[in-house]
């Protein structure tokens, strides 16, 4: 597992959704330097992988929750 910053840790899905959507937009024009672009980059890595735990939480919070009944 990636080390997450506590900044991206504490993002909603939407809120990271958001950034990423930023992100995006910004690596998409033509006048960009390579340095603000890795390091966006690599922020859009770890931003992608929040919600990805996000999504596995709440995958099981329902799985244990039908294993209850």
């Amino acid at each position: 597992m990636k080390n997450i910053p506590p900044d991206i840790k504490s993002k909603s899905i939407n809120d990271a959704k958001s950034e990423i959507l930023d992100i995006l937009e910004r690596l998409e024009k033509d006048n960009v330097d390579l340095e603000g672009s890795k390091k966006d980059y690599e922020r859009l890595l770890l931003l992608n992988s929040h919600i990805d735990n996000l999504f596995k939480e709440r995958l099981n919070s329902i799985r244990s929750i039908g294993r209850k009944k």
